[in-house]
């Protein structure tokens, strides 16, 4: 096929925009919207997270009753059929599937609590919780390890990375000592390596993001850099947002709303060191971005704009030229691309 698919996340109305993309041009066109179960009007940023065979994606919305929606999803034209919806037990503001689809994960920036829930084998999220585990202030994002031993949950408002050993047969968590970040730094999103050895956080308040080598036998993680995302000359307090890294590895990227920039920067195979690329011009407060599947470019949501940027990522030296724009709904703030990673 000549396209490939993305979901985008359009809190203002609780809608998820279907978005079909070129795969050689990265050009956008609008394949469907689907209006997410809920009992209020629009609300906050809706999570999404897709299973691992990518059959299912879930959206999680922030107003009562907080509820859940698992759709199946059809590979060949993007279009999502509700499945089931299920409240969770608090507002949260980040979801992610274990590695073997069963359970669900979510982290409640405003409860400051981490949770897991059951997924059936249809692939739908269900209620009550499994377990919910209080954490210190702002549990702002959650993900497994590659190896599905541990799970990782960065706490905004106690600077630190909240570890837990896990059990994907129960689907329970055993929370360990944390992992402290620098005070006021404000822990927000983390992305795996593609080899597991190194985690990546992002720091929302001070805009750094810190690389750490990660033991998979105990779950342990080491800082080995702290390195600014920051356009030269500014300073203060300010809103990072997310960060991903290219399929092969090569080059990461970040987000921040206060500049308005996305900032990449080139990674270390062997030390996970990050060097610094440069910054470009986003869409208007980039709460959320990806990477398509291949690496040939990147989709930044533009909360304020309404829109989605498309960048051509260089393959040589990783440097983002902005090179298309497309409408979507209200306040886009997630971005999920349906194909598996392309190397």
């Amino acid at each position: 096929m000549s396209e490939r698919f993305l979901y985008v996340s359009c809190a203002g109305k609780r809608e998820i925009y279907s978005l079909a993309m070129e795969r050689a041009t990265g050009a956008l066109r609008t394949a469907a919207v689907t209006v997410v179960p809920g009992l209020a009007e629009g609300g906050h940023s809706m999570a999404l997270a897709l299973s691992p065979d990518r059959s299912v994606l879930y959206a999680a919305v922030r107003t009562l009753p907080y509820p859940c929606a698992s759709y199946a999803v059809d590979s060949n034209y993007g279009q999502l059929t509700l499945l089931g919806v299920a409240p969770l037990a608090a507002e949260v503001c980040y979801i992610a599937t274990d590695r073997t689809g069963r359970t669900l994960l979510s982290a409640s920036y405003q409860g400051s609590k981490i949770c897991s829930n059951p997924i059936d084998a249809r692939g739908i999220v269900r209620s009550p919780a499994t377990q919910v585990i209080d954490t210190p202030p702002s549990a702002h994002s959650i993900l497994p390890d590659p190896g599905n031993r541990f799970v990782f949950a960065a706490s905004l408002g106690g600077d630190c990375i909240v570890r837990a050993a896990f059990d994907a047969e129960a689907g329970v968590m055993k929370v360990l000592e944390p992992v402290r970040a620098k005070e006021g730094a404000g822990p927000r999103h983390m992305r795996f390596s593609r080899d597991g050895r190194f985690l990546y956080l992002i720091n929302e308040i001070d805009g750094t993001i810190n690389a750490y080598g990660f033991d998979a036998g105990g779950g342990g993680l080491a800082e080995i850099q702290s390195i600014t995302l920051l356009p030269p000359g500014v300073s203060g307090r300010m809103a990072s947002a997310d960060l991903h890294l290219t399929p092969d590895g090569r080059f990461l990227y970040g987000s921040e709303r206060v500049t308005n920039t996305l900032a990449g920067f080139r990674v270390d195979a062997e030390s996970g060191v990050l060097s610094p690329i440069g910054s470009v011009a986003s869409e208007d407060s980039p709460r959320g971005f990806a990477v398509d599947p291949t690496g040939h470019f990147l989709l930044c949501a533009g909360q304020k704009s309404s829109r989605v940027g498309v960048y051509a990522i260089d393959q040589a030296s990783g440097a983002l030229t902005r090179i298309g724009v497309h409408e979507v709904g209200e306040n886009p703030n997630w971005i999920e691309f349906l194909d598996p990673v392309e190397l």
